[in-house]
């Protein structure tokens, strides 16, 4: 039986700049669990305003991103939208598939397979 993946590794295309000027662009997230997607219902900021909730959700989910000592939702407020989407796109696909690739298909023979989603390193 292949064991359980509950981490993945992901690289953002533009990365999260810190306050030293340090970029973080690699960084692992995990598969949610129950409490990871109702526990963010009783934050004020979801509350006030239900288009927070990805940012409570991801900040529980990301357990690395670079050398940060954690991931908290004011660093993903400060990510470019482009990474912001990756990253939503990417909870999506572990948690409703069990991986982050990309069903595909090759459109001149037909060999269906699977694309790993992340943008190559610079």
């Amino acid at each position: 039986m292949p064991a359980l993946i509950t981490e993945f590794p992901f690289t953002l295309k533009l990365g999260y700049a810190d306050e030293n000027g340090d970029l973080h662009r690699e960084g692992t997230m995990r598969l949610a669990t129950a409490a990871d997607e109702i526990l963010p219902m009783r934050d004020a900021r979801v509350q006030q305003n239900p288009a927070y909730l990805p940012v409570i959700l991801l900040s529980r989910v990301i357990t690395r991103l670079g050398t940060l000592p954690m991931v908290s939702p004011k660093v993903l407020e400060n990510l470019f939208a482009v990474d912001f989407a990756y990253l939503q796109a990417m909870y999506n696909r572990i948690n409703e598939r069990g991986m982050n690739t990309i069903a595909a298909t090759c459109p001149k023979c037909s060999h269906a397979f699977e694309l790993d989603p992340d943008p190559p390193s610079p």
